[in-house]
């Protein structure tokens, strides 16, 4: 059942009352928020699993070695283009 079915099921004519569906289900206690370190709000931290699975997925099929991060080379300069 979706979140608007769930709403009009509990509170018919929530449009009357409501702006939105997310304030009328916020107020019925079909959403709520929750707390969360900020960390975990950052895309590259949430798709590190995937893109590690995926990284996995390449070396087991192509072949190769994980690549390390190395802290003694400096990083590549781009040049102006003129």
């Amino acid at each position: 059942m979706s979140l608007r079915d769930e709403v009009e099921r509990l509170l018919p004519g929530w449009r009357r009352w409501y702006p939105s569906l997310f304030d009328a289900a916020r107020d019925l206690g079909l959403i709520r928020a929750q707390v969360c370190s900020p960390d975990s709000l950052l895309l590259s931290n949430r798709h590190a699993p995937i893109r590690r699975d995926a990284e996995y997925a390449h070396r087991e099929r192509w072949g190769g070695q994980a690549e390390e991060p190395r802290a003694d080379q400096p990083r590549k300069r781009r040049r102006k283009n003129r």
